[in-house]
C-alpha cells in the first residue's frame, strides 16, 4: 500500500527465466539419475549373466562326472585322456589356498605398516610423496610381476638366498604375489585409519597414553571394519589371480607344503585351459566352468563373511 493504492506482485521476464533454469536443471538431474541406474543395472545384469553361464556349463560338467569325484578326489589331470584323466580338485583348491596364504604373511605385516606409518607417523609431506609411490605398484601389470618372479626372483632366491627351487615353484610365485596385493592392503587401510576422529587420539593423549598406544588401542580398534575390508579386498586378490602364477608357479596343482615344487592355483588353470586344444563341447572344456563355479562360490562366500564381520564391529562417527 502506497499513497492510497495497491501494488499486485505479476509474473514477468525474470521468473519465466527462474522457471526455465529449474525445468533444464530437473531435466539434466532425471537424465544423470537415468545413466546412474542404467550402469548399476548394467552391473547387475552382468553378474547375472556370469552366475547363469557358470551354473549352466557346470551342469554339463557334473552330468558326466560326480560331485564326490570332484570335490574329493586327490588326483587333478582332466586334460590328459583316457583312464588316466582325474578330476579331483582338491590339489587345485590347496594350491589356491596356500599360495594365498603365501601372499597374504607378506602383503598384511608389510602393508598395515605401511598403512600405520602413512596414517599415524609421516608428515602431511612424507604421506603426499609415499602414497602415490605405493599406489604405483597397483598399476604395474600384472605379467611384469610374473617375469619379475620369474627372471629374477627365483635366481635371486636360488643363487643367492642357496634355497634348492625348481624354475617354476610356489614360492617366488606366492611372494610376488604378496608384493602385487600390498598396495590394496596399504592403501584401504591407512584411508580406514586416517577416518578415525582426531579427538578419539587426543583423548588417549589426555590420558597420557605413548604414541604407539594410542596406535594400536585406540586408532587401529576404531578402524578395525575398515581395516577388515582391505585384507578381504586384498586376499580376493590374491585368490583370483592369474598371471603371476601362470609365469611364476608353473601349471602342476600339487598336494603338499612343499614350496620347491611347481603349483597352479584355480585361476591360473582357466587360463591355461582355455588357451589349450581341446573340444569345446567336452568335458575337459567344460571344466573350466565347473572350476570358474567353484572359485565363484569361494570369494562369495569369502565375501559374505566379511560384510558380516565389517557390519557388526563398523564404527560411525558424527
Amino acid at each position: 500500500m502506497d499513497g492510497g493504492h495497491e501494488f499486485e506482485a505479476r509474473p514477468g521476464a525474470g521468473s519465466t527465466n527462474l522457471t526455465r533454469t529449474r525445468t533444464r536443471r530437473s531435466t539434466g538431474e532425471q537424465a544423470i539419475k537415468v545413466l546412474l541406474a542404467g550402469a548399476a543395472m548394467l552391473s547387475v545384469l552382468t553378474t547375472i549373466g556370469i552366475v547363469v553361464t557358470l551354473i549352466t556349463e557346470s551342469s554339463k560338467f557334473f552330468g558326466e562326472v560326480p560331485f564326490g569325484d570332484f570335490f574329493l578326489g586327490t588326483e587333478w589331470s582332466p586334460l590328459t585322456g583316457g583312464e588316466s584323466t582325474s578330476f579331483g580338485v582338491l590339489p587345485l583348491i590347496w594350491s589356491t589356498l596356500y599360495l594365498t596364504l603365501i601372499a597374504l604373511l607378506v602383503a598384511i605385516p608389510v602393508g598395515l605398516g605401511v598403512g600405520i606409518y602413512l596414517a599415524e607417523y609421516a608428515s602431511p609431506r612424507v604421506r603426499k610423496v609415499v602414497k602415490p609411490i605405493v599406489e604405483v605398484l597397483a598399476g604395474i601389470p600384472t605379467i611384469v610381476f610374473g617375469y619379475f618372479a620369474l627372471a629374477f626372483f627365483t635366481p635371486l632366491l636360488q643363487d643367492k638366498v642357496g634355497i634348492d627351487l625348481q624354475v617354476f615353484n610356489g614360492l617366488s610365485g606366492g611372494i610376488i604375489l604378496g608384493i602385487l596385493v600390498l598396495p590394496t592392503i596399504a592403501s584401504v587401510s591407512e584411508d580406514a585409519m586416517s577416518a578415525v576422529p582426531q579427538s578419539l587420539r587426543e583423548g588417549a593423549f589426555g590420558l597420557g597414553a605413548a604414541k604407539w598406544q594410542v596406535v594400536v588401542r585406540v586408532v587401529f580398534p576404531a578402524a578395525l571394519s575398515g581395516i577388515v575390508a582391505a585384507l578381504v579386498l586384498g586376499a580376493s586378490r590374491a585368490i583370483g589371480e592369474t598371471v603371476v602364477i601362470l609365469v611364476a608357479s608353473g601349471n602342476q596343482p600339487n598336494l603338499t607344503f612343499d614350496l620347491t615344487v611347481a603349483h597352479q592355483n584355480m585361476a591360473a588353470f582357466v587360463a591355461n585351459t582355455a588357451r589349450a586344444d581341446i573340444s569345446a563341447g567336452g568335458v575337459a572344456y567344460a571344466t573350466i566352468f565347473a572350476v570358474g563355479a567353484t572359485l565363484f562360490a569361494m570369494t562369495f562366500l569369502l565375501n559374505l563373511v566379511a560384510i558380516r564381520f565389517v557390519r557388526r564391529y563398523r564404527q560411525v562417527y558424527e
